[in-house]
């Protein structure tokens, strides 16, 4: 196997200005100001600007699972099923539009935290489970993707390409926190739009490759079955729903200096998703019009399905000159660099307020909170890299990494956030069936047999004809409002006796309505607001003022305050 030395060279170089830039930013850390520690590494001190805020959310989105993704659907299946990119770009308009404000306005630190307060901190832990895993997948595909690219186009061993993208991403993620993947963000995005956009004309131009207008309806343009129709369209709805729900997206919301920037950027990152996908839909387009037969390519024609996930360094190989083919690795290159250092913060940060924190050491300090987010950023990298190794398709991974998101979370976050009555016993049950369905319905990608035949299910491939995701995603919804109004009604109204209120979120509180775990911690919810209670419940709306504070440890428990603003214990 003969390693290309010119274009290993510039990807180590490419590397070493990305880990330059990471430990430039990562002195701004240490800046300090009115935040707390670990929303200075988390949230980069709530100091994002605008500008640098759209660059990061573009670059999150616009990963190598984005980019090889687009080229390999529409070679695979044409132009109209690639959804992902018209899909992620509408997710970022919904979450401007309905979440981004509102979570802002709360001051929350990550996603979690107002399932936290109001669903419980246990049932919080459990919600991590699929914002982990969608991590997870998603960081692996854009690895694989990465690992395919060298693999072609520099004939590097796929495994160690991985490894080394990925200790590079975990290297200055671990000594930055967000600062570092914010500001890289912005040197990869110039990278991947430079990268792409100076290999199209090269590729549309080369000798294998006919008029894309000629026979466009042959090669790149196919229509969608009738048959397809549904699951078409459940998995545009996937795609845009599913893509809400994500703390790498919400990183950025909850960093942004303002809740109007935090929508700004939602929107304006949408546009940019559209424009980054544009040279990647291109190159797939040219990729379905070129007979590889005249080309050095010698894996048969036409291009094999196992060959498919390879198409977009393929033709940035085989169709462009030597000194294009490297200046669009070194954008693939940047395009996993941006999305896998950003779910790999997002997953740690949230194990390590979430869950240690709030579920398993109340009195950790701010020191130690960022210790554990800098061991978990190891743990969520080695996960991600032993699902890279083990990749199959790109685009498939792409959508499975969402579909966990879309069926429990993003119903879970809608409630959350609009159904004031929701509480812990609705979150779970819709957890439960939501999730059931969801398994029910099977998964031939991942060889999951389909427990329910739903109607147009086909016998012979095993696919579901019928729209299952979104019907799973519904039963989440449903169950979650009906069995919160049902428990509150029963609960409140005495039919069931307060002893039964084992989750106590309804009749059967204790005294305390919030305990703050250590005075380390009160500075935090003094700046942000302490929850208070409304009949019983925790109710982000009542907030605490700093008048209502009493200076000390002590119990407040004031009936002139507010509300039910009373009995606050603070230790």
């Amino acid at each position: 196997m003969t390693i290309h030395i010119p274009g290993l060279i510039a990807i180590i170089l490419f590397y070493v200005l990305i880990v330059a830039v990471g430990i430039w930013a990562s002195r701004k850390t240490k800046s300090g100001g009115n935040t707390t520690e670990t929303e200075e590494v988390m949230l980069a001190g709530r100091n994002i600007g605008l500008i640098i805020g759209i660059f990061t959310m573009t670059a999150t989105w616009v990963g190598g699972a984005y980019i090889n993704g687009t080229a390999e659907m529409i070679m695979r299946s044409g132009l109209l099923s690639c959804q992902a990119p018209v899909g992620y770009a509408l997710s970022l308009v919904f979450g401007g539009l309905f979440f981004a404000n509102r979570m802002r306005t709360q001051g929350y630190v990550t996603m979690l935290d107002p399932f936290q307060i109001k669903f419980g901190e246990r049932m919080g832990g459990l919600l991590f489970i699929p914002a982990l895993l969608g991590e997870v997948f998603w960081t692996g595909a854009i690895l694989a993707a990465l690992g395919s690219t060298l693999s072609v186009i520099m004939e590097l061993p796929t495994q160690p390409a991985i490894i080394v993208s990925a200790c590079v991403a975990l290297f200055y993620t671990l000594i930055g926190g967000l600062y570092s993947v914010a500001y890289t963000d912005v040197v990869q995005l110039f990278c991947i739009f430079f990268g792409l956009w100076i290999s199209v004309p090269f590729a549309m131009t080369h000798p294998a490759v006919s008029n894309i207008a000629v026979n466009a309806t042959e090669n790149w343009i196919y229509p969608i079955p009738v048959n397809e129709i549904p699951t078409y369209f459940d998995s545009f709805l996937l795609l845009t729903f599913g893509g809400i729900p994500w703390q790498v997206y919400f990183q950025r919301v909850l960093s942004s200096k303002t809740a109007m920037k935090a929508q700004v950027l939602s929107y304006i990152a949408a546009i940019g998703c559209i424009i980054m996908a544009t040279p990647a839909a291109l190159l797939g387009i040219v990729a379905a019009s070129t007979d590889w037969n005249k080309t050095d390519w010698t894996g048969g024609y036409p291009v094999p399905d196992k060959d498919l996930p390879l198409i977009l360094p393929m033709t940035l190989q085989y169709l462009c000159p030597p000194v294009i083919t490297f200046l669009g690795l070194g954008a693939l290159s940047a395009a996993v660099m941006s999305s896998a250092d950003s779910s790999i913060l997002s997953a740690a940060s949230m194990f390590a307020r979430n869950i240690y924190r709030s579920v398993f050491r109340h009195v950790a300090s701010e020191r130690e909170i960022i210790w554990v987010m800098r061991a978990a950023i190891f743990g969520v990298t080695a996960l991600a890299l032993a699902m890279a190794l083990c990749v199959k398709s790109i685009y498939v991974l792409w959508y499975l990494c969402a579909d966990l998101v879309y069926v429990i979370l993003f119903p879970q976050l809608l409630c959350v956030i609009y159904i004031k009555k929701s509480n812990t016993y609705g979150s779970l049950a819709g957890y439960i069936f939501g999730l059931f369905i969801r398994i029910a319905g099977g998964e031939m990608a991942i060889g999951l047999p389909a427990l329910f035949k739903f109607p147009l299910y086909d016998e012979e491939t095993g696919m579901q004809g019928f729209p299952y995701k979104t019907l799973a995603m519904l039963v989440t919804l449903l169950t979650l409002v009906v069995v919160s109004y049902l428990t509150a009604y029963l609960f409140e109204t005495g039919k069931l006796p307060r002893r039964f209120d084992i989750f106590m979120c309804i009749v059967n509180i204790p005294d305390e309505q919030m305990v703050l775990a250590s005075r380390e911690s009160v500075d935090e919810h003094i700046k942000f607001g302490l929850y208070g209670k409304e009949n019983g419940k925790v109710n982000p709306a009542l907030k605490f003022s700093n008048e209502d504070l009493v200076s000390g440890a002590g119990v407040v428990s004031d009936e002139s305050l507010p509300g039910e603003k009373k009995s606050l214990k603070l230790q």
